[in-house]
């Protein structure tokens, strides 16, 4: 018996031996491995499903946790009963040796608990390395992971809506254990990859029956070949494909060997272009132009990132913290989706929304700072008619509405009346916002966007307008020199021929 073997053996009496029993080859367990299990008496398995176990030296007493996977659905109660069970054995006088496949604390859930907890109880423990499947399955693809690969457990793709690393990183995903495992990461990988995408399926990678597929992202639940030693790899959508990669860009644009007019910019310098993209976002949303959404949205990224950029550059934010900011105000604005809390529909929800923004105020307004109003959160730079559909929204959640939409078209003809009866312009004025206000209501109460409508409106006038700008000059004539009745006459022609 070597040195090594002598030291481990004696400072694991009364203890726990953790030992890594490699991707499944037994030529493939180290030599630290193979001297421990060759003097032991005894071995407790998580599984005995692993092929390193036909290797095991006779008159070695095997023991298994399979049992526990047969009597819980769910992983996680699984896990945690082995450790359980694993430090009770451990505080036996002869203590135990806990064999898991592949690496202890490569892709190993109990093992890092088990040291965890051992540590905290004052439990010897040991770990004995193993060979993980990981070096076996990059040798299997020809891949060098150093050069950045992101290391994905399947069961939380199965459980995600989208995926959650980076694109333009090659990705291993392990534990695809099955066709049905396979079937809903595919799901959740098309979210963000083609259907088409290239991948390859790696079985039992570093032992005698491994085996590379090369096939289709939607076709990875198709495997026969798919089982507890299955990994799926992931190659990359493309250099460009990422929020990081993006963040880069714009990283370099600003720094000393960057751009110049990038480097200049400002906060307030940008804050037309803000506005500019806003509205050009908001231009594609109208036509449902999808090519153009794509474009306009990228534009209107770009400035955000822009002055996340600026602030970092200054010490005065940076983007994790609008990521963190973010994230964790719709997940707290969000208890009956994140939470336990029970809300009945639609208006349950903005109701519980209010109250939840009416607690933030509060919150915001100690340490002497001003309590924010219910209306303080509507920024004053919005469109007039934006501004006044939300003023209205944040009323109406707290009850200052009407009870039906008699009220409000009431509202509308009283409004009406009362700009004839303006005595001068400044009460004109009043009088046509008073209408406008109330004109914006019904279209709250008819589930309208009024910015909405009136921008399509305002389309639709152009598109008319233009209908009879150019029969003018088919007709050699200016505009200015045809009657009203005759430009109404081509109004109501285009209106026909754009079947409106």
């Amino acid at each position: 018996m070597n040195d090594v073997t002598e030291h481990t053996i004696a400072s694991t009496q009364g203890g726990i031996m953790i030992l890594g029993l490699g991707p499944g080859d037994p030529e493939l367990l180290t030599r630290q491995a193979w001297n421990w299990i060759r003097q032991a008496d005894e071995i407790y398995l998580r599984t005995k499903r692993h092929p390193t176990v036909a290797g095991f030296p006779a008159g070695l007493a095997v023991y298994s946790f399979d049992d526990l996977y047969e009597q819980s659905q769910k992983f996680e109660e699984v896990y945690a009963s082995i450790v359980d069970r694993v430090l009770e054995l451990g505080r036996r006088p002869q203590g135990v040796t806990y064999a898991v496949p592949g690496s202890p604390m490569v892709a190993e859930a109990t093992s890092p608990e088990i040291l965890r907890r051992a540590r905290e109880e004052g439990i010897p423990v040991r770990v004995v390395e193993g060979m993980s499947f990981l070096e076996p399955t990059f040798s299997a693809i020809g891949l060098d992971p150093f050069l950045g690969t992101a290391l994905v457990d399947a069961l939380d793709l199965v459980n995600a809506h989208v995926t959650n690393f980076p694109p333009s990183l090659p990705a291993l995903i392990c534990q695809i254990y099955s066709r049905e495992v396979a079937a809903q990461v595919k799901l959740t990988l098309m979210e963000v990859y083609p259907d088409e995408h290239p991948v390859k399926l790696v079985h039992a990678a570093g032992t005698a029956g491994q085996q590379v597929e090369e096939l289709a992202l939607y076709q990875i639940d198709r495997s026969e070949a798919t089982g507890l030693l299955t990994t799926l790899y992931l190659p990359p959508l493309g250099p460009d494909t990422s929020f990081e990669a993006f963040q880069e860009v714009i990283a370099h644009l600003r720094a000393p060997n960057g751009c110049p007019w990038d480097r200049e910019q400002t906060h307030t310098s940008l804050r037309q272009h803000l506005l500019e993209e806003t509205y050009e976002a908001l231009a594609a949303l109208d036509q449902l132009d999808y090519p153009a959404m794509v474009e306009e949205f990228g534009d209107l990224l770009l400035q955000i990132v822009l002055h996340a950029q600026i602030a970092t550059e200054e010490g005065n934010f940076r983007m994790a913290d609008i990521l963190q900011g973010i994230h964790r105000k719709i997940v707290r604005r969000h208890p009956h989706v994140f939470g336990d809390f029970q809300v009945a529909g639609v208006s349950g929800v903005l109701a519980n929304w209010e109250k939840l923004k009416a607690a933030e105020r509060v919150a915001n307004g100690k340490d002497g700072q001003k309590v924010k109003g219910l209306l303080d959160g509507v920024p004053l730079a919005l469109p007039a008619l934006t501004q006044a559909q939300e003023i209205q929204d944040r009323a109406a959640r707290v009850g200052f509405d009407w009870k039906e939409i008699d009220g409000v078209l009431e509202k509308v003809k009283e409004e009406i009346d009362e700009i004839g009866g303006a005595p001068d312009a400044e009460a004109l004025a009043g009088e046509i916002g008073d209408l406008f206000f109330a004109v914006v209501n019904v279209a709250r109460w008819k589930k309208v966007d009024a910015e909405s409508a009136l921008r399509e409106t305002n389309e639709r006038f152009r598109k008319r307008f233009a209908f009879i700008e150019k029969a003018a000059r088919e007709q050699g004539r200016r505009l200015d020199e045809m009657s009203f009745e005759e430009m109404d006459s081509l109004w109501e022609a285009a209106k026909k021929e754009r079947g409106e």
